[in-house]
Order: structure tokens, then sequence, then C-alpha cells
């Protein structure tokens, strides 16, 4: 019944954007209501800035003004949210969240902070469990292999995550919120600009008690706990003739209380995860000449995870209590970055830049991994067209030399034409990428392959972007296509695997995948400064993924066919905003046989902010608001109907 409602709610939020667009239509046009949307800058595309208008390749922006007016409080909320990305949690707060993007596997979408790759070298993919927003600027999500620019681990696309910059007069805020699960967050923030020097910082702090990382539904009892530390700062140096010196900091400390999510599951009694991590990175960005600039880079992640196994765990399905299996043990991983570019102006329209970056991973733990590293060398060369400001197109190529390994090659074309009477802009883009074994596949005691190659990708798409109406109407649209190769896959009661592994188990390149699909997303200003309609907005994508095992012919784990999200905001009055989203996950398998189904689920929640006045804010947030029964993944707990209410305060010091 409830399911019926929805869509007739979806039926009548279509109706209204229609008659939005029609009404707009109708309005004089030489007297457009004028919209306040600056044209994003992005870096992730090209490593140069560049106004999104320009960009030939598939990408998003998330701003920090977005994250803070829909109160999102996580990463991967609002990476839930967006085109072409598979994000699922293996439970409550700080259970691990992993992302995939279109089609691909976590371990193929590179992750970076303020320039710092932050993929696991062990494990090979990122884990946005901990990661919230404060003091995030933006989070630019580039779809499609883009390891010519970025290297290993960009061949599904890459996400990148930059931490506010200090601007105008000395500022200061906190928030403190409370609301279910005994869910107690706060935190307070600082920027500002005092000459060439600007600063920005944040602390916050997030406890939770009262969730089970296994589904209570499937008779899970014990709650577990989530704690949460969380800092980061940013401070430049503005130099002479345009030079920029910059430092970003970021420190992650979390405990959260584990489950058994297997097949069947177990609640688990003690069990826990104790994570800390470090992300630093330093920049320094000058022109030397009107047609000679220089970028270097220096960045450090560093991660280590101390893993309680337990001391007692009861299966769901039996209640049977067995005691764990394993040991307390530590897990310690390093990445260090080092890039230099340098971008040279040859004539006006054409921009070429050079780079070597050299990349440094080192993991251990304390069952049996010794401290075992990866080095590389890589050299790319990219060069930039801007034509008249309608044709753009990039092309590059880059050599990345491995010790375990060898070389890879990778390249990478994209080409767009702007239409700039209609708002018109076409794009497509043709590329190749792979990803680097971990240290665990090359090197973890019996099990690593010291013979595997990195797995390769290869992709395209095509796309339309409109903008209509003053850019009060925002259309995306485009079909992607990708083909993996040699895909790392663990090979079970292999006997080819014996010179390895005394299990008979291994990782092999033995995988090979296609997956296609369309994506699309409008964003329209409905109405704007009418009596009780002071702004009225929606926002929604559509992602549509077919994948294939090119072996078996099943569909590739986890990965939904239909995904789709959407966001209506509506402020009445000026100090007045609610946020209406939801999102729907179409059906999908949770294991590579596809023998364990998992059906779709819609979950919503609604935001109102108040400002009480120009330096007080109180807010409600009600997340999973029509109380959705869902599993992510099987066996792991989401959350039911649950309120929050906070309070943010400001302080101007001019």
């Amino acid at each position: 019944m409830r399911r019926g409602v929805l869509y007739r709610c979806g039926v009548m939020l279509m109706s209204l954007l229609l008659s939005a667009v029609t009404a707009a239509k109708a309005e004089p046009v030489q007297k457009p209501d004028p919209v306040e949307s600056l044209d994003p800058v992005v870096v992730s595309a090209t490593k140069t800035p560049l106004p999104l208008r320009q960009v030939t390749s598939a990408i998003e922006v998330i701003t920090g003004e977005v994250l803070e007016r829909q109160k999102i409080k996580t990463v991967a909320d609002a990476l839930r949210l967006s085109q072409g990305l598979a994000v699922f949690s293996s439970g409550g707060p700080g259970a691990e969240v992993t992302v995939r993007m279109r089609g691909g596997t976590p371990n193929q979408t590179l992750v970076l902070i303020d320039g710092a790759i932050v993929n696991s070298t062990t494990l090979g993919y990122y884990s946005f469990a901990n990661l919230t927003t404060e003091n995030i600027d933006r989070i630019e999500i580039l779809r499609g292999p883009q390891s010519m620019l970025w290297g290993a681990d960009a061949m599904g696309g890459v996400i990148n995550i930059i931490t506010k910059r200090g601007a105008g007069p000395l500022q200061a805020s906190a928030f403190s919120e409370y609301g279910s699960f005994q869910t107690i967050r706060e935190g307070g923030q600082m920027s500002g600009q005092k000459g060439p020097v600007d600063l920005s910082v944040s602390l916050s702090r997030w406890d939770s008690t009262g969730f089970s990382a296994a589904n209570y539904r499937r008779g899970a009892a014990e709650r577990d706990g989530f704690r949460n530390w969380q800092a980061s700062t940013k401070m430049g140096l503005t130099l002479p003739r345009e030079g920029r010196l910059e430092f970003a900091f970021r420190w992650l400390n979390s405990d959260v209380n584990l489950d058994n999510i297997s097949n069947p599951p177990r609640d688990v009694f003690g069990s826990k995860s104790r994570d800390q991590q470090f992300v630093y990175s330093g920049t320094y960005d000058q022109r030397f000449t009107s047609w000679w600039s220089q970028k270097v880079t220096l960045a450090q992640n560093q991660d280590s995870n101390f893993f309680y196994p337990g001391t007692l765990q009861r299966n769901l399905l039996t209640n049977a209590f067995t005691v764990p299996v394993g040991s307390p043990n530590e897990t310690r991983v390093l990445t260090n970055r080092m890039e230099v570019q340098e971008k040279f102006q040859i004539a006006k329209p054409l921009l070429v830049s050079t780079g070597y970056q050299f990349r440094r991973q080192e993991g251990e733990n304390d069952t049996g991994l010794s401290n075992k590293h990866i080095t590389s060398n890589a050299g790319f060369v990219e060069a930039q067209l801007n034509a008249w400001d309608r044709v753009f197109a990039t092309a590059g190529v880059r050599q990345d030399s491995y010790n375990p390994f060898g070389d890879a090659t990778t390249y990478r074309g994209t080409a767009g034409y702007s239409f700039a009477e209609t708002g018109t802009k076409v794009r497509g883009s043709y590329a190749t990428g792979f990803r680097a074994p971990t240290i665990n596949d090359l090197f973890f005691p019996n099990f690593g392959n010291p013979n595997l190659m990195p797995e390769k990708s290869r992709g395209m798409d095509a796309g339309v972007d409109q903008r209509l109406l003053s850019d009060r109407v925002r259309l995306s649209g485009g079909y992607f296509w990708n083909r993996f190769q040699n895909l790392i896959v663990n090979a079970n009661a292999d006997p080819n695997c014996a010179p390895f592994s005394t299990f008979l188990s291994c990782p092999r390149n033995i995988g090979s995948a296609v997956s296609k699909g369309w994506e699309a997303s409008a964003a329209v200003v409905l109405v704007r400064d009418r009596p009780f309609m002071k702004n009225l907005e929606f926002q929604g994508q559509y992602t549509n993924t077919l994948t294939r095992d090119v072996n078996t012919s099943l569909r590739l784990s986890r990965w939904p066919v239909d995904q789709w999200s959407a966001l209506l905001t509506y402020q009445p009055i000026e100090p007045l905003v609610t946020t209406l989203a939801v999102r729907y996950v179409g059906s999908r398998f949770n294991d590579v046989p596809n023998q364990q189904p998992m059906r779709a689920f819609d979950v919503w929640a609604f935001t109102v902010a108040y400002d009480v006045t120009k330096y007080l804010q109180a807010y409600t947030r009600v997340d999973n608001l029509f109380d959705e029964k869902y599993e992510e993944l099987l066996n792991a707990g989401t959350p039911v109907r649950s309120v929050y209410v906070g309070v943010r305060v400001k302080y101007d010091a001019q």
C-alpha cells in the first residue's frame, strides 16, 4: 500500500516539475528571474582549475554549502545521492562503507583527501565509515577510467575530497546535536584570512550506543557502540606572482563495536575495531612566467587499525554460542605520494601539462604479514584545447613503472562542443585504466600470489549537458560502457595456486566483466521570490547499470540495475528551509554466484532548519521517514525511523 503512495508522490512531484517549467517558459524572456548559480571550478578532471562548463568528462560536484543545508553528517551519505555510485554499509555508524562506480569494485575507485591517496595498501579500497562532512569545501566525483592522470586504482573513477580554505574576516561556529540511538554530536570550526595567511580548522565528536551492526530484525540483541573524533585544518600562504603555499591535515580516531554479518549472521559480544588515521599534505603552486607554472604536491596517509575478535558469539539462526576465531591484531598501512606538475600555455588555446609522480605503499599486520612495500614511478603528459570557448578537448598518455610487476601504459582523450546560444554542451571520452595488486594480493602469507599482473579497463561515455532559462533548469544525460579484464579473483581449491598457497587458494588474474548504462540528472529552480515561496528547488538523478561477468554471464554482485534519488527544497520565508530527500536502490545479488537476492528499497529523509537569529540556527532531521525495513548488505543493520535535533551558533569577529 505504502509503495503505491510513494509512486503517486513521485508522479505528483514530476507534475509539479513540469508545471513549474511551463510557467517559467511563460514568463517574459526579457526579464528572467536572476538565479545565483556560480559555476564551480574543478581540478580532478585535468589537474588544473577549470570551470565546470568547460569540463568534457562525466563529473559531479557536491559543495560544502549543500552538505550544510541538507544537514548531511557523513561523506558516505552524500555519495549515496550521487550518479553512477553504489554505496553500501555493513552496519550502523562506524561500520565499513564501500563505494563502487559504474559497475566496478571498491578497489577500482581512487579516493583522495587534499591530494593524499587514502585507499588501503592492504585491502585496496577506502572505507568511508568514519569520514564526516565537517570542514569539507567540496567533493568532486569523476566517473570513468582516470588512470592517465591519477594512476593505479583510478580505473573506475576518482573521488576527490577537498578541505575548506579560510576566507574573509575571522568566523567561528559550533554545533550540538542529539537524537535516536543515544546519538550525541558536537563540534566547532574557525576560519578566516588575515593578509596573505588564511586558516580553516575544525574539531568534532560523534557518539552512539544504541545501534546493532547485525540487523536486529534477524534477532541481534546487543547494541554496538560507536565513538568518533575528527579534526582537520588547512593553512595557506599567498605568495607573489599568483603563488600559493598550502598545508592540510586531517585526523580521524574511532572505536566501533562489530558483529559478524556473514551467512549465517552472528551477534558478537566484545568485538571491536579501533582505527586511527592521519592525512598530511602540502602543495606549492607558483607561476614563473605568463606561460609557465609549476605545482609540487607532497602527501602522506597513515592508518592503523586494531581488531578485537570478541569473547562470545551467538548464531542468529540456531542461537548456539561459540567462541570467535582469531586473536587481537593490528594492521598498519602507509602511503606516500610526491608529484611535480609543469604547465605550459602554448599560445592562447593550448595548455600542455607534464608531470612526474612517485608513490610508495607500505603495509604490515600482526597475523604474519611482515613489512612489505610497493613503489612506483610515473610520468604523464596532457594537452588541453580551448578554442573560442566553444571547442574543448584533452588528450594524454601516462607510463607507470611498478617494482612488483613492471610497466603499465594508459591513455585518455575527451572532446566537447558548447552551443552558447542554446546553453548546450555535448561531450565524450575514451580512456584506459589499470589497478595494481594490493600488498595482500601479492605478499599475504600462504595466500599472496607474487606473479599477479594489474587489472585493466577501457571505457567510454557520451553525454549532453543543457542549461535553460538563465540556468533555472540544468539537465544532463549520457551513456557509458566499460570493459574490465585481468580482474584479480580469489580462486578457491585451485591446484594452480599450489606454488603460492598451502591452502590451495590464492588471487589470480582470471576475471573479466562488462558494464554499461545510462545516467541522467536534473536541477530545477521551480519558484523564486514569491509570497510564502522564497525558494523551491528540485534535484534528481537516475542511474541504470547493466553488469555481466563475461565468464559466467551472471550479474556482478551488489550492483542494482536501477538507482535514483531526488531532493525537494522548500523555503517559504527567509529563515526557514525544509528538504525532502529520497533514495531508491533496485534489486541486486549480495554474492558472486547470484544465490542471495536482495529486494529493492526506498528511504526518505526530511530536514527542517530555522535561523532564530543571524547567529543561531535550530534544526531537526528525520531519517528513514517511513520506517522502511531494508538491508544494504545481507544481514547488516540499518536504521529505523530516527529523529535528531540540533543547534548551530556562529560568531563573527569583525
